[in-house]
């Protein structure tokens, strides 16, 4: 028998990745709120990787920070190794990664939700949720009935959650925890459209049973560096990872036992993520590959367990072991998690708006991999920007909207609700146009005003930001102005460094520019560099270096934001806009893009449509 249970302004089910963010935020903002979750001892938890960011994860953790979300400051605070990487290729591209320690982070994340004024946590399955009048009805597994106002459905890979293991099929969630099984009938029963992926996660193996004399050493960074803009004291490297190979036998061992492959036999139905495909995908998909790359990672610092970055596999448990004691250092490996596929329930994310609010259900919103994406970081983002603007219109004000020229986030939702996914959607700094502007050191320039307007970062934080600013402008001055004169230690480092030594004066930050120099070779030049932190250089340097590129691409934006800020009603009816054609009618209908911005980047939409939707929007005085 059912039985009231509370009332509160935000709901948010899930206590992963994106449900942690969403309800933080929701709870940071003023809005009473609650999360559930199904076990409180896996809230935060890292089913697959014991990592928080990598090539453009690093932007969103960056980006997450700097809108006064969490996952920075916990990344930070449970690393155990960090590594900047593509140090070698341009600044767009370069990407913080941190070994975490997986069950330290779950516990930092679930007191950091225990600690939060005007937020509840709770250990309950959600099996019901329907509309009230004004309000969501959220029903739990022994009939506890909570209403809000707002809800943020964060179910992860739980929902309706299967795992494959070779020909063994059976319901459960990542990691062996009781799989989400009532409400995906809910869901469907209010009309969401709901669709079915697949994502896999490789063995945990005792780190007694690896031999490590001969595989290579994965060092941390020497000089390690934060996630979080307010992170003083850098995280310190407390562990190594290691580098090993697959190889022909590896290969011969899987390509043998492929037909028992619930993925290659037809028995797994979801679809699964492109770019981080399964072992036994990686060798079918690339079978002129000689070998595959596999990173030995640990899992914690007071655990033995070591995690298989790049065999994710679903093969049956004997073929498992088979192929991983092929490999060098695995030869005489213990597993102690095997690894397993996992199909689990999700939305067309077509169905939302920007906001992340389903178009067609006021005040009900998605997050993280129920919304089609994969990884922690997406997640995150998508959490933070759900959990923002449920507490935003449940309060009254304005919506938060991310554009894709101002951060990977807002890149990452438009590609979602705008082009929709037909497989687990992963980050990439190749989605985006704008990535020489959109770089994680500068995550904070874009974004930190914008976290302080809606108020999640505070006015002391916003004030060292202003610092911050200052400092910049004030570098770039000194440097535009300071003259460095021919001498002998100038051409020594002119030498040093592979450029032509200087025959006149020359401005610093002309010899800034060069791309052989920058702010630590001309050390011995710059006499009166003033004591800054390290960021301040990072911007000035990058600024110069590329200030052609980037007066380029901001260009670019500023002609694509022209076209955001022409707005499309609501109530248009696209089949009714003379000189469109069909199929761009029934996808804008479909879509319903909420500016011409938006509608220009949808698929089948061509200029020319995008040329008559604007007479028709002009003729119309909308």
């Amino acid at each position: 028998m059912e039985f009231f249970a509370g009332n509160y302004d935000v709901a948010v089910i899930g206590a992963g990745h994106a449900g942690i963010e969403a309800a933080l935020a929701a709870a940071r903002l003023g809005c009473r709120t609650v999360i559930f979750t199904i076990t409180l001892d896996f809230v935060g938890n890292m089913p697959c990787n014991p990592s928080i960011g990598g090539t453009s994860k690093g932007h969103l953790v960056r980006e997450i920070d700097a809108l006064g979300g969490e996952m920075g400051k916990a990344a930070d605070r449970n690393s155990i190794q960090t590594r900047m990487l593509n140090r070698g290729k341009g600044p767009a591209v370069h990407s913080l990664r941190a070994q975490i320690d997986r069950r330290h982070y779950s516990a930092y994340m679930k007191h950091c939700l225990e600690t939060q004024e005007h937020l509840d946590l709770k250990q309950a399955e959600i099996v019901d949720l329907r509309r009230d009048g004004d309000d969501w009805l959220l029903v739990t597994k022994l009939d506890a009935v909570y209403t809000a106002k707002a809800v943020v459905l964060a179910t992860g890979t739980f929902l309706n959650g299967k795992v494959y293991v070779g020909d063994k099929c059976y319901s459960s969630g990542p990691d062996g925890i009781f799989p989400a099984v009532g409400l995906t009938d809910a869901l469907l029963k209010i009309g969401l459209p709901l669709r079915r992926f697949k994502t896999g996660t490789p063995s945990r193996v005792n780190r007694r049973s690896v031999d490590f004399s001969e595989l290579e050493v994965q060092e941390g960074d020497e000089k390690p560096v934060p996630f979080s803009f307010e992170t003083e004291t850098p995280p310190e490297n407390q562990a190594v990872c290691y580098i090993s190979y697959t190889n022909e036998r590896t290969k011969q061992v899987i390509l043998e036992n492929i037909d028992r492959s619930p993925l290659y036999g037809g028995k797994i139905e979801g679809i699964g993520p492109r770019y981080c495909p399964s072992i036994e995908d990686k060798i079918m998909r690339f079978s002129e590959k000689e070998r595959h790359q596999l990173f030995i990672e640990p899992c914690g610092l007071d655990t033995e367990e070591l995690y298989l970055q790049g065999m994710s596999s679903s093969l049956p448990e004997d073929v498992q072991l088979q192929f991983l004691r092929t490999i060098k250092g695995l030869e005489h490996v213990e597993v102690m998690r095997n690894a397993y596929a996992i199909e689990y329930d999700c939305v067309d994310p077509i169905a939302m708006k920007p906001t992340l609010e389903f178009k067609d259900f006021p005040l009900l919103y998605g997050a993280g991999q129920f919304n089609g994406s994969s990884g922690y970081e997406e997640a995150a983002a998508q959490g933070l920007v759900a959990g923002v603007n449920a507490a935003l219109k449940v309060s009254g004000r304005e919506p938060m909207i991310l554009d894709r020229a101002g951060s990977y986030i807002g890149t990452l939702i438009d590609d979602l609700v705008t082009k929709g996914c037909n497989e687990p959607y992963r980050m990439m700094t190749s989605r985006s146009e704008y990535r020489l502007y959109l770089r994680q050191d500068n995550a904070d320039i874009r974004l930190t005003a914008i976290g302080h307007d809606i108020g999640l970062i505070s006015d002391e934080r916003y004030e060292a930001f202003k610092k911050k600013l200052v400092q910049i402008a004030e570098e770039r001055k000194r440097v535009e102005n300071t003259v460095i004169a021919p001498s002998e230690t100038a051409d020594a480092v002119m030498i040093r460094s592979g450029t032509a030594p200087l025959t006149t004066g020359c401005k610093l930050a002309e010899l800034i520019k060069r791309p052989q120099l920058g702010y630590e070779l001309l050390t011995p030049l710059d006499k009166d560099r003033p004591a800054l932190p390290d960021a301040v250089f990072e911007q000035v340097e990058t600024e110069l270096k590329y200030e052609g590129y980037i007066k380029r691409q901001m260009s670019q934006i500023a002609d694509m934001r022209r076209l955001e800020v022409k707005l499309i009603p609501e109530d248009i009816d696209y089949h009714d806009v003379t000189g469109l054609r069909l199929e761009a009618a029934e996808k804008l209908a479909r879509i319903r893009p909420v500016n011409i911005g938006q509608a220009s980047r949808i698929s089948g939409v061509s200029p020319a449509d995008i040329s008559v939707l604007l007479i028709y929007l002009s003729k119309k005085g909308k």
